[in-house]
């Protein structure tokens, strides 16, 4: 089976080797990945099964990792992987939705069978996909292992990128930028809203230059009219005005690397209160990507940009930010360092974030976010789209 896989060996052994590390240094021997970007991102294994039990297996003692998953599966983690034969092992697929049996209880089988069931075993309580179900049948079937939350072990390995991870983050960059400008040129009184997200999907999968694009974590993000402060509501089958705000989060994903962005459009003449809040949003956002250096906390960039919020009247609750690279539905944030007061991470070069700037008083909302990527010189946008209050005639 041919499969382009996006990185070299190499790359997997360095992951792999930084992940050993902090296990010993956290008091693990083996780690049990379940959420798909992590085990992704140790072994390449890229398929949309993670809806069923799926597992990597991490070992202090192993010189690579172990899948098991369903045995429809086996060919996929083949494919998609440079693990060794003998390191795929799929489970019996009559534990699949069983009321008693679990395919966890075979997990456990195997674990034993290598000699690491007296092992300290750490596991992605948090993941998604880690089910309490699932956590049970592993305690029960391994009494003598000691276990504790791995605490987003991996999720923290991936924090700073590579520069072939940095490759695909720009590509999504690009494609994320085609996106929007494709969406909001189809922005036209009377088009239905689902209209735009039909086409912001054809324009998330056809990517640019040759280069596609993968489906997204989350799904296109659009709020018309009072709508605009709720900013996670989808769309509609209603017509857009003739006059009134529109918001759009959208992303690109190319080889599962995301650049999420959000943009306000203003369908007619704006109000001046309008104006001001793009305005407000903006100058704090620019005064972000320049401060957004490495050696800079992340608490103070949260501070400059309340800052700027504060002195044109607004106010914003809850976090402004948050790490972004390689993820699966439903989410395509990193879960680990947040743009908010209080957070002490140290900035390095090769972090990526999206910078979620929206502001929302109590009758509508703004928002001008920027995926970056942490650089000498400040956060270099991702995307291009200009980073202003978009009108459409």
């Amino acid at each position: 089976m041919t499969y382009q896989k996006p990185f070299l060996p190499a790359e997997y052994k360095r992951r792999v080797q930084d992940v050993k590390t902090r296990m010993e240094q956290a008091g693990l021997d083996l780690l049990i990945c379940q959420d798909p970007a992590n085990m992704c991102w140790l072994t390449g294994y890229d398929a949309w099964s993670f809806y069923t039990p799926q597992v990597v297996l991490l070992h202090l003692q192993s010189e690579s990792p172990m899948w098991i998953g369903r045995l429809v599966d086996v060919n996929g983690a083949h494919a998609t992987t440079d693990l060794p034969a003998e390191n795929i092992i799929n489970f019996s697929d009559d534990r699949l939705h069983h009321v008693e049996l679990h395919p966890y209880d075979e997990v456990t089988e195997i674990i034993k069978s290598r000699g690491w069931g007296s092992d300290r075993i750490g596991v992605e309580l948090d993941a998604h996909f880690y089910t309490a179900r699932a956590h049970q049948h592993l305690v029960k079937g391994l009494p003598n292992a000691e276990f504790s939350d791995s605490r987003g072990l991996v999720n923290w390995a991936r924090l700073v990128k590579s520069d072939a991870e940095l490759v695909y983050m720009r590509e999504a960059g690009q494609i994320v930028s085609h996106t929007m400008r494709t969406a909001i040129e189809n922005l036209k009184p009377g088009v239905p809203e689902y209209e735009i997200a039909a086409q912001i999907y054809a324009s998330q999968t056809r990517g640019v230059g040759g280069k596609y694009g993968d489906y997204t974590s989350l799904c296109p993000l659009i709020q018309v009219g009072e709508k605009t402060n709720a900013p996670h509501l989808t769309w509609s089958d209603k017509p857009l005005p003739s006059s009134g705000l529109v918001l759009l989060e959208v992303a690109a994903a190319r080889r599962h690397y995301h650049a999420p962005l959000t943009r306000t459009i203003y369908m007619g003449k704006p109000p001046a209160e309008v104006r001001h809040l793009a305005n407000a949003i903006v100058e704090g956002g620019d005064a972000v990507l320049e401060m957004a250096k490495p050696g800079v906390v992340v608490d103070e960039v949260n501070a400059v940009w309340h800052s700027v919020l504060n002195r044109h009247g607004y106010t914003k609750k809850g976090r402004s930010g948050y790490s972004i690279g390689m993820n699966f539905p439903p989410d395509w944030g990193e879960r680990t360092v947040s743009i908010r007061a209080g957070e002490k991470t140290v900035l390095q070069a090769g972090m990526c974030f999206h910078f979620q700037s929206g502001v929302r008083p109590p009758a509508f909302g703004a928002a001008i976010s920027e995926s970056i990527v942490i650089t000498e010189r400040g956060g270099e946008r991702l995307a291009d789209v200009a980073r202003e209050l978009i009108v459409v005639d």
